[in-house]
């Protein structure tokens, strides 16, 4: 028994254009609303240019663009979580707090977890400038 929702769904090239394009719109209304994604954003670029800058190695760039990868993809959760709850309440709701609390709580520790990736990698080579 297919559901309703699968019925619905576009198949194909059809599926891959529509999802893209969403997800297009999700990025965009992220960066346009959220200053913390808009942070994350300038801090990521911020952190490509050194690693250019640095020339690090294949393994450096791959712990380094997976870790920027996962606070932005956090960081969107997070909008997406707080845009639900909103959603759903208008006035002050424990659980509520606890699931927007929660999802900043996932972003920040991705930070800390990227901060520690790029001070690994970076303060090294800033080290050997001197």
């Amino acid at each position: 028994m297919q559901t309703l929702r699968n019925k619905s769904k576009y198949k194909g090239i059809t599926h891959f254009i529509y999802s893209t394009k969403y997800s297009f719109e999700g990025l965009i209304y992220g960066y346009k609303n959220e200053m913390s994604l808009q942070l994350h954003g300038i801090l990521s670029i911020i952190a490509i240019v050194m690693g250019i800058i640095f020339k690090i190695s294949l393994i450096q760039w791959s712990i380094l663009l997976i870790s920027l990868g996962a606070i932005l993809s956090i960081e969107l959760l997070n909008t997406a979580i707080e845009a639900v709850v909103d959603m759903f309440t208008v006035e002050f709701n424990p659980l509520a707090k606890i699931a927007k609390d929660c999802g900043s709580g996932a972003t920040y520790v991705a930070t800390i977890i990227a901060i520690v990736i790029a001070g690994a990698i970076f303060i090294p080579k800033i080290i050997e400038l001197f």
